[in-house]
């Protein structure tokens, strides 16, 4: 059993941040309802056509949820909200700000009829202060938020190159709620979960607030190295580069004995701790390189490994896609889409007992009839529904 089967989400979702965490919720189980708008759908459906012709965006954020559509603003559509909304254990929302209050779905209108409903609301800036109404996409995020400033080149500050901001809204949204679920099952009582893009990122950026504001220190734009650490990051050799990190005062004198093989850097005043390492960063930056100089980046990593200093590889997309430790691993799964089957990664989290669910990513209202039938709407019930221009 999957440790969501039996829960029903209703997900009045667009883009990535909801997204991505319902279809979390998919793979762990949960009938993940996903509400769209009639003949565009969500809006991520054509972000791209990388896919077989569809959005790279919506097939790897949509598996395994039912596509049910739904002009909201539609006179009829109060009725059939009302119950998906009434068999749900979760409903979860990224609309505009104030779009579900005003389709009467907030939590404090849902929770005297639904006590054991749980409402995600996933905001921009929060649902107070003077940003409230602002929209909020995920570059505004990473740049509100200051994930640029510590991003890029020392010249040019640089956006993340993944939604960064959004999935870590997402990720914080699916921890949340699951707290949630778990506490009902203590209480049974439902929860108003709040979640604000500018609060996720900003949580990631607690290193370089901590030390701006109580070390008068910018954290600098290493684009292949640790703004704390040194040696930490890509480092020139014969044939290219090797990434290795050293984390500790016992690693340095095992990679100063064991790599170098110069035993006496160790102590040296410039180096003999990270904090003044990281005073000297170029210079033994310089002194590290010149030592490679000569040497391949093979014969580096396997000194590296033999001294147990961790290292990695500078991987393009294509060389994650044929990463031989997924591949030893099994990570692989097909899962079907409307134009055809595509790879897809496990999620990471992993059950011993069970395989999360890899379901099909749903054709625009695929799936309407089928949930209408299930809340009760008569065949005649549905027709009029179409024909009213509601679905």
């Amino acid at each position: 059993m999957l440790p969501l089967q039996g829960i029903r989400v209703v997900a009045l979702e667009h883009a990535v941040a909801a997204p991505i965490c319902t279809r979390h919720m998919a793979d762990l189980g949960a009938d993940v309802i996903k509400v769209e708008r009639p003949g565009e759908g969500d809006f991520a459906r054509h972000y791209d056509s990388f896919v077989h012709g569809q959005s790279s965006f919506f097939v790897w954020l949509n598996r395994g949820k039912r596509s049910m559509t739904l002009d909201m603003k539609h006179t009829e559509a109060a009725k059939v909200l009302d119950r998906l909304v009434g068999g749900a254990d979760v409903l979860m929302q990224n609309l505009a700000p104030g779009a579900a209050a005003r389709l009467g779905l907030s939590h404090p209108d849902l929770a005297p009829r639904h006590p054991k409903l749980i409402v995600c609301d996933i905001s921009g800036y929060g649902e107070s202060g003077p940003f409230a109404d602002k929209k909020a996409y995920d570059l505004l995020i990473q740049a509100e938020a200051g994930l640029i400033s510590v991003t890029g080149t020392e010249e040019t500050p640089s956006r993340v190159g993944i939604s960064a901001a959004d999935i870590a809204t997402g990720m914080y949204a699916l921890s949340g709620t699951l707290a949630a679920l778990v506490r009902r099952g203590t209480t049974g009582q439902g929860a108003n979960v709040k979640i604000a893009m500018l609060d996720a990122v900003a949580e990631w950026m607690t290193y370089p607030l901590y030390r701006k504001a109580y070390g008068r220190s910018t954290t600098p734009r290493l684009p292949t190295s640790h703004p704390a650490l040194t040696p930490y990051g890509a480092h020139h050799t014969k044939d290219g580069l090797v990434i290795f990190g050293v984390q500790n005062e016992r690693e340095w004198v095992t990679f100063c004995t064991k790599v170098l093989e110069m035993p006496q850097l160790a102590a040296d005043p410039r180096f003999h701790n990270n904090n003044a390492r990281r005073e000297h960063r170029l210079e033994l930056t310089a002194l590290i390189e010149d030592y490679l100089a000569d040497k391949a980046s093979l014969d580096v990593v396997e000194k590296l490994d033999a001294a147990g200093i961790a290292n990695g590889r500078l991987n393009e997309p294509a060389d994650v896609w044929d990463h031989v430790q997924f591949a030893a691993r099994d990570r692989w799964r097909a899962v079907e889409t409307p134009e055809g089957p595509v790879r897809a990664l496990l999620p990471p989290f992993s059950f011993t007992d069970a395989e999360a669910a890899m379901g099909s990513v749903p054709a625009l209202g695929e799936h309407t009839d089928a949930i209408l039938a299930e809340l009760g709407f008569s065949s005649n019930e549905i027709g009029a529904l179409h024909s009213a221009g509601a679905l």
